[in-house]
């Protein structure tokens, strides 16, 4: 696998995984209103599509551009995550 390969498949996972972990903080937030119950479902099924569409597409590449678009899924997830707990009260 080719130095730009990896950094596409890093790059996928990143987008992929600010797109699910920012999804889940808006999710988490719907849970204090009253009434969404089909927007919570379709959303948590929406983020579970997703991320598992696009990991599954890596790995038909193989064990190598999968385990880079889960990296970038994980860098996500703390950049995220970083960003919410000093938006968070």
């Amino acid at each position: 696998m080719t130095p730009l390969g990896v950094a596409l498949h890093l790059a996928v996972g990143a987008a992929i995984g600010c797109l699910y972990f920012g999804s889940l903080w808006w999710n988490s937030q719907m849970f204090e209103q009253t009434g969404r119950v089909r927007t919570l479902l379709a959303g948590m099924a929406a983020r579970f599509v997703l991320l598992g569409g696009v990991l599954t597409a890596a790995s038909f590449e193989g064990a190598f551009p999968l385990l880079a678009t889960a990296a970038g899924v994980l860098v996500a997830r703390s950049v995220v995550l970083r960003r919410v707990r000093t938006a968070a009260p």
